[in-house]
C-alpha cells in the first residue's frame, strides 16, 4: 500500500525499519487495514490499539480503500 498523501501516516528512518506507521506511534498502518480486512470491527481494533482513536482508524481504512489499485475484468 502506498501511503503517500495520507496525513495520518509517516515513515521515519530507524523507526520500525522505516515502514509506514501511524504518526506519533509505532503502529504499522498496513496492520490496521489488514485487521479490518480480516473482519475485525473498528471498535475491536481501537481496543487493541488504545492510543489510536476509532475515528483515525476509520480515516486510515477510508484512505486505503480509496487508493487500492483498480482490477480490470
Amino acid at each position: 500500500m502506498d501511503w503517500t498523501g495520507c496525513d495520518l501516516v509517516e515513515r521515519v528512518e530507524g523507526k520500525v525499519s522505516g515502514r509506514p506507521v501511524v504518526k506519533g506511534t509505532r503502529i504499522l498502518a498496513d496492520t490496521i487495514v489488514e485487521d479490518f480486512e480480516l473482519g475485525s470491527p473498528v471498535e475491536e481494533i481501537a481496543e487493541n490499539y488504545p492510543s489510536l482513536p476509532a475515528d483515525k482508524i476509520r480515516e486510515l481504512i477510508a484512505f486505503a480503500n480509496s487508493h487500492q489499485p483498480q482490477h480490470q475484468p
